[in-house]
């Protein structure tokens, strides 16, 4: 009987530590504008206005000054929370089927400075 209890436990904590491994890698960050999101590295997300739901416009030198938030190849979509396959195969994360970005001048966690960037780039509200 123990045996059994002990092979419960083990399985539910592998299916927790999956659970958390494929959560989309972002969080709420407070900024001079309230809440946005932020990757795990507690830098400001971005949208494109160019893009579409589930499609990137974001390549070449875009994709230089406006990297986009990477997904593992074995992430799981959770929620509000998509990913999209860009055109060279790579996996990239989604809110509500719109791809995420970071800009290369935010220097420091809370940096908005690719706010309204040509009028074509938007934080992503939590």
């Amino acid at each position: 009987m123990k045996s059994v209890k002990f092979l419960s436990l083990a399985a539910a904590a592998a299916l927790m530590a999956t659970a958390a491994f494929a959560a989309p890698p972002v969080k709420e960050i407070e900024t001079a504008k309230g809440k946005v999101l932020a990757g795990e590295n507690d830098m400001t997300l971005y949208t494109f206005k160019k893009d579409t739901k589930g499609v990137s416009n974001c390549y070449d030198d875009c994709a230089k000054n406006w990297p986009p938030l990477m997904a593992a190849s074995d992430a799981k979509a959770d929620g509000a929370y998509s990913i999209i396959e860009r055109k060279d195969g790579t996996k990239q994360w989604a809110k509500d089927g719109m791809p995420l970005y970071y800009w290369v001048k935010d220097k420091k966690a809370g940096d908005i400075t690719g706010d309204g960037v040509g009028g074509n780039w938007d934080l992503v509200k939590p």
